[in-house]
């Protein structure tokens, strides 16, 4: 294992906009962070890894949402995320038993029926994939786990260190990514350097600056993230 899973961010034009529709959404308390981002901690989180942060950035979004969440709803449907501001973008039918539905800023995410038994809010992490199975089977060598499949195509990693949610899911698409992606994920490292990431297949994106203590890299696919030192412990 070279390191864990940390947290997720989104990118956003208007990130406290954009962050009290999350915060509204998955029941969690919206935290200015003096900077012009912004945090998302859900009441009740198990860990900090289900905290969401939200960044300002200057670049519009374009292109396909290429990683995105799946919720449980609490609710027979999806009332609420549209009185919170969602848009509807596609309805439960004969292919999919969820809605498919798109923030204030047009990334889209998909929201499934309760469950019994099931905590409402996140429960996946969805990221297109041109090799699925390549794809979860590099993410786990990373943060540890083990890779499950399905007959769709899709692979999970299952068990990965600091992962909060039930499913980190690789989907198979057709097209690839030629965007930066408006969802990222960061990590946290087990050593000081990402030597070993670099030599595990991560590519170097950018060198932590005077303003930034982390660095910037890729997966095989292309998918952008963040690896930051481990944490002091005391």
């Amino acid at each position: 294992m070279i390191a864990r899973f940390k947290d997720l961010c989104l990118d956003a034009a208007d990130a406290h906009r954009l962050g009290g529709f999350w915060a509204a959404i998955l029941d969690g308390d919206l935290v200015d962070t003096g900077d012009g981002d912004a945090r998302i901690d859900p009441r009740g989180a198990a860990s900090g890894a289900e905290s969401i942060w939200v960044n300002t950035v200057p670049e519009p979004r374009t292109g396909k949402t290429r990683v995105h969440l799946d919720l449980r709803l609490a609710d027979p449907g999806p009332a609420a995320l549209l009185a919170a501001g969602a848009r509807l973008v596609r309805e439960p039918d004969a292919e999919i038993s969820w809605w498919v539905l798109a923030d204030p800023e047009g990334n889209q995410f998909c929201a499934f029926p309760p469950r019994e038994g099931a905590r409402p809010g996140v429960f996946e992490l969805v990221v297109d994939s041109a090799d699925p199975g390549a794809q979860a089977a590099w993410w786990a060598r990373v943060v540890g786990g083990r890779v499950e499949t399905t007959a769709d195509g899709a692979a999970s990693v299952v068990g990965a260190a600091g992962f909060p949610w039930d499913h980190w899911v690789f989907d198979p698409v057709p097209e690839r990514k030629r965007v930066k992606n408006r969802v990222h994920w960061d990590v946290e490292l087990t050593g000081t350097e990402v030597t070993a990431l670099i030599g595990a297949g991560a590519t170097l994106l950018r060198e932590p600056t005077p303003a930034t203590s982390w660095w910037v890299l890729a997966d095989p696919e292309g998918n952008e993230f963040c690896a930051f030192r481990p944490r002091p412990t005391q």
